[in-house]
């Protein structure tokens, strides 16, 4: 239940706030005075879009606290899930910016406009006037329908089958292609898989041959450079090479060894370093012994980097690439060879899995028709409630191929005046009409939900009179066991409320103020007063009020 909600720097309201109970809460006041307002401040604090064209002018931001208490269990384990304390109270904190900067909060904590959303899901139902309209789409009928009827575990069986069946057509549609195509196709898998297979890659060759190429391009260079190394490692016949006078300073050392502590260690680094010099002159002279850098060698080289070349442009960005794309194409061979088994094998499956989601789309089916009979007879009753008393309302049900939410098409169709037989809603019905038609279906599904708060925006549109009365006492009826805030024009209305709030706006040095005040006794006489007759207040009208007031308590 939504408690409370404060609202500073939004459009013409400086700073307000609305206190709700339980039952019937009625906001009222002339037009332009703020109710607009309000319910975009509720949509604003349960997470939905908004821009800073809402932040009241020249003030840095936009400020809205709600408070709500008796949470449900599954809005506490979205909570607890989201990382957040899951107590029976929420708190809820939106900021808006000039610039359009959103910041939210939950119980103080951060949180994203998106999370928010998802949490505040099932905390409150707003019913706009646009709504109406979508009972004129005969699109939105079937989720009317399955939100009455309950039937999410009939469903779930049948779209966890269509959902299958629908990936086997797909497999069978990708191996169905004609004779002519798969045979172009087996000749082009064929071709490719035996010129990667021709060419021998293997990882790392490429980096292999460039570094190779690099060296035979340089060969007389890194030949002479080679034979200097070797030189100065092993000496010549005019002088001694570095190994050699490392073997003299290693020996000189070690003769003196005992003499000192000191000149052991140095011995022994000094025959390590005569050993490694040793061993890298042996490496030199094998690499030397290898060098063949002759113009042939080159050519082969450059051949098989142009192959390489040739094959990453055709298969892959490299030669693990053109590897990938021959098991890939030697995979979809196989599969294409042996595709007639496994086309019997899916059309075989595709039967038994149509079989099974026809029969549990034949009991959904039953589940809506079934509904429909209960929704029917509620449906009727509350809008012979509701001054409607020549109602009949029917099912245009049609069978059509299996979709995501089974096979129904279906539409309301309605008669309003005796006589008439029944045609769809957007034919037929009038704004009031609509209006008392969409508060019916909405009374229906009160008790299919566990939201513990629904908000109508004027719901009266188009009524007036008897009418109105009567959505007044619908709305009362509804509002048992949850929480109802409807915002109205009509007296009849707000005289049912068991919290009537006035939203009014007052101009001060040319700047327009907007207050919420809750009314009782006499306040409430005279707003009922003025919902009636205007801006001039007569001794009837006051009457009419009270009149009102002590009918609603009757």
């Amino acid at each position: 239940m939504l408690c409370e909600i404060k609202i500073e720097n939004v459009a013409v309201i400086e700073k307000a706030a609305a206190v709700f109970s339980d039952g019937l809460n009625v906001l009222s006041g002339e037009t332009g005075a703020g109710k607009s307002i309000l319910i975009d401040s509720i949509n604003a604090i349960l997470g939905n879009r908004t821009s800073r064209e809402i932040v009241r002018s020249h003030t840095p931001k936009a400020m809205i606290w709600a408070t709500f208490r008796g949470i449900g269990a599954k809005t506490r384990a979205q909570l607890a899930d989201a990382g957040y304390e899951a107590e029976n109270e929420l708190l809820l904190y939106r900021e808006i910016t000039a610039e359009g900067k959103s910041t939210c909060r939950i119980n103080g904590m951060p949180a994203t406009a998106s999370v928010v959303r998802d949490i505040c899901s099932g905390l409150i139902n707003i019913h706009g006037q646009h709504d109406n309209q979508s009972l004129m789409n005969p699109a939105r009928h079937l989720g009317i329908l399955d939100s009455f009827a309950q039937n999410e575990t009939a469903h779930d069986a049948y779209y966890v089958v269509y959902k299958e069946l629908c990936r086997v057509k797909k497999e069978i549609d990708a191996l169905s292609m004609d004779e002519t195509e798969k045979e172009r196709r087996i000749e082009t898998l064929r071709f490719q898989i035996e010129e990667i297979g021709a060419a021998e890659l293997r990882p790392g060759e490429e980096d292999e041959l460039l570094n190779r190429r690099t060296l035979i391009r340089n060969a007389q260079t890194v030949t002479e450079q080679l034979n200097i190394a070797y030189a100065a490692l092993s000496g010549a016949e005019d002088a001694p090479g570095a190994g050699e006078m490392l073997g003299s300073a290693a020996t000189a050392l070690e003769s003196i060894s005992s003499l000192s502590e000191d000149f052991a260690p140095l011995a022994e680094q000094m025959s390590g370093l005569y050993y490694t010099a040793r061993d890298a002159a042996s490496d030199i002279a094998d690499i030397l012994a290898r060098c063949e850098f002759d113009p042939q060698a080159l050519d082969a080289v450059e051949e098989r980097l142009d192959l390489i070349y040739r094959m990453k442009q055709k298969y892959g960005g490299d030669v693990q690439d053109i590897l990938a794309y021959l098991d890939a194409a030697t995979a979809e061979l196989d599969g294409i060879e042996t595709g007639a088994q496994r086309l019997d094998e899916l059309y075989d499956r595709q039967a038994a899995l149509y079989d099974k989601a026809k029969a549990l789309a034949d009991a959904l089916t039953q589940t809506r028709l079934e509904a429909f009979e209960r929704f029917n007879a509620q449906i009727t009753d509350a809008l012979r409630f509701l001054n409607m008393p020549g109602i009949r309302f029917t099912l245009s049900h049609k069978k059509g191929p299996l979709a995501g939410s089974g096979q129904d098409s279906v539409e309301f169709n309605i008669s309003t005046n005796p006589g008439e037989e029944p045609k769809p809603l957007a034919k037929i019905a009038s704004g009031g009409e609509l209006s008392r038609i969409m508060l019916a279906v909405k009374s229906a599904l009160a008790d299919k939900d566990d939201i513990g708060t629904v908000i109508y925006d004027e719901i009266d549109t188009g009524v007036s009179g008897l009418a109105a009365g009567r959505i007044g006492e619908k709305l009362k009826q509804t509002a048992q066991g949850r929480q109802v805030i409807c915002i109205t024009h009509t007296a009849q209305i707000a005289a049912q409320a068991d919290n009537h709030l006035l939203i009014r706006k007052n101009v001060s040095e040319d700047r327009t103020y907007t207050e919420i005040d809750a009314l009782s006794g006499e306040g409430r006489v005279q707003e009922l007063a003025r919902m009636i007759s205007g801006d001039k207040i007569t001794e009837l009208a006051l009457a009419n009020a009270r009149e009102m007031l002590r009918m609603a308590k009757a």
